[in-house]
């Protein structure tokens, strides 16, 4: 069976609720943003990349939305879909590609949609929350093999591979918009998030919540409540130790299926989109740095 064709797009939408549409004059049809995922390119930049090019907008990654699957030729495409807020507009330019683009409200952005699939995905994002926030568990990248340092555990900096993937992971974190920065206090965790801190130009928090060897599971999710009842997106870099315990006691305490394997390999991430109403989990989706493809955990 040939490879299917993957493909990236969101429901991109503004304050009204008003929602993007652009015609492709090759097919005669109006569809959200997407495009295909070039090769080697991760499925979170190509969705922000297909975003831009289609509408000259920018936007944020918000939650994750059904993936779409449809054959093309003797082919199946597979298009991975988020809702996405703009963040900044700009003039629109037509292209061969993209011709036209407008927004409507929802009622008219029903009417105008080609594809029964657009339409479904547009009645799954008005289901859910407007606006998410996300909440980041990150395990830090590759760090060596601890039986082989022989200096204090909390020094052990990342190996070659490891800063790679922190370079990595801060393109892939800006996807998902500004967030406020807090760290384990051991020297892996924070070199992981440093590329995304000069980026951003933010400042790291180490908590001891976070830090191995200075916490616990209850402590660590006590911390967690913390963080989710101030609704502030947040990035936190920790622990293979610790996450599968935070991640577990996150979806149980807020009546979410836990994820069958809730643990992280190195350098990859959990994006819990959190609604801001509840507090509630409005959407689970999982990463690596090396994978190209998003793998949703959960959604509603």
């Amino acid at each position: 069976m040939a490879e299917p064709i993957h493909a990236a797009g969101a429901v991109l939408w503004r304050d009204g609720p008003e929602f993007a549409l652009v015609h492709r004059p090759r097919y005669d049809d109006w569809s959200f943003p997407k495009g295909k995922v070039d090769r080697g390119e991760h499925v979170l930049r190509a969705a922000v990349r297909e975003i831009e090019e289609e509408t000259g907008l920018l936007a944020r990654l918000g939650r994750r939305l059904p993936t779409v699957t449809y054959p093309i030729g003797d082919r199946t495409k597979q298009v991975e879909y988020w809702a996405a807020r703009v963040t900044a507009e700009g003039p629109f330019t037509p292209n061969d590609e993209v011709d036209r683009l407008v927004w409507l409200p929802a009622a008219d952005a029903e009417r105008r949609l080609s594809y029964r699939h657009d339409l479904d995905l547009l009645r799954e994002f008005l289901r859910g929350p407007l606006r998410t926030w996300p909440l980041v568990i990150l395990r830090h990248a590759a760090a060596g093999e601890k039986s082989l340092w022989r200096e204090p555990d909390e020094l052990r900096p990342l190996e070659e591979r490891g800063r790679a993937e922190a370079t990595v992971l801060s393109g892939l974190l800006h996807a998902y918009g500004p967030a406020r920065l807090l760290s384990s206090s051991t020297a892996r965790c924070l070199e992981t998030v440093l590329p995304h801190a000069r980026r951003l130009r933010a400042p790291i928090t180490t908590d001891p919540a976070f830090t191995v060897g200075q916490t616990s599971a209850d402590e660590a999710m006590e911390r967690l409540l913390e963080l989710v009842a101030e609704a502030v997106p947040t990035v936190l870099c920790t622990h293979g130790e610790v996450v599968s315990d935070i991640v577990t006691g996150l979806c149980k305490e807020l009546g979410e299926k836990v994820p069958d394997d809730p643990s992280l390999r190195k350098g990859e991430f959990w994006v819990a989109h959190m609604d801001p109403s509840g507090p509630a989990i409005a959407a689970l989706e999982r990463h690596s740095p090396l994978r190209k493809t998003a793998r949703a955990s959960a959604t509603r």
